[in-house]
């Protein structure tokens, strides 16, 4: 009952995080807030808590599918963002579920799964437009904090569930779907237009580097240590990345320094 409440709490709570994070600094800081392990994190500890540390060990394996496929995820949704959201999200999600599936099928060792991450991720931020766009403040409706925070919870109880029935592979692709930065992408998007969307699909690929760190230092670290130690360890190390990418994000450009 305690780990069910703290599934229904901690997940969400992150993701409030990440929201009042993007509408405080913007698109592109929200977009590499969530590219953090917020939602697949936590599950990762659920299923090494409910299946054990080798069944956690081996959803790392799906996971770092996952983030390469959440870069082509990225890359199709900015390509198609003038078409309208809905079909945009389609088109990535194909995207998201055709790369995930094609490099879980191929028996990839977690390293180089780690190595293919970080080819496509760099590839991916060339593809994707970096813009300088500023969203106007808009007041969104009272419904939509609870809303997004009811879809991470629901995700989370979802994937821990199934993950008995799916596999350990699977369930961390399933736990490292791009759920919050659609949320975020397609409320910017409805309320901004594309270019605050793309923004944070940006944010988001800057943001999965420290996503990849986290999971490739789990695959090893779960064999050899304590949960705690193996979390703790993964989630300094991942933070350590995100700081390096924010700071590289926020560095004044030679056209801005210009003005």
């Amino acid at each position: 009952m305690e780990l069910l409440f703290f599934k229904l709490v901690a997940t969400p709570l992150l993701l409030l995080a990440a929201t009042l994070a993007g509408r405080r600094w913007g698109e592109t800081v929200g977009g590499l807030v969530v590219g953090l392990p917020l939602t697949s994190g936590p599950i990762s500890l659920f299923l090494a808590l409910e299946q054990g540390p080798e069944f956690a060990t081996h959803a790392t394996s799906g996971s770092l599918c996952a983030t390469a496929a959440q870069a082509c995820f990225a890359v199709v949704y900015c390509r198609t963002a003038q078409s309208g959201w809905g079909k945009a999200l389609l088109a990535a999600t194909v995207a998201f579920a055709l790369s995930a599936g094609l490099l879980q099928g191929s028996a990839f060792s977690q390293t180089a799964l780690f190595v293919i991450d970080i080819l496509v991720m760099a590839l991916a931020l060339i593809f994707i437009p970096k813009t300088t766009f500023k969203s106007s403040k808009l007041r969104p409706p009272r419904w939509d904090l609870p809303v997004r925070m009811l879809l991470i919870a629901a995700l989370v109880v979802a994937v821990t569930l199934l993950a008995p029935f799916v596999g350990a592979g699977v369930s961390g692709i399933l736990a490292a779907f791009p759920l919050m930065a659609t949320i975020l992408a397609v409320f910017a998007q409805r309320n901004h237009g594309p270019q605050a969307a793309q923004q944070v699909m940006r944010g988001m690929v800057a943001g999965s580097f420290s996503f990849a760190v986290f999971f490739w230092s789990l695959s090893l670290l779960l064999p050899r240590f304590s949960l705690l130690m193996a979390y703790a360890i993964a989630v300094v190390l991942a933070l350590l990345v995100q700081s390096i990418s924010l700071f590289r994000m926020q560095r004044p450009t030679p056209n801005t320094l210009a003005h």
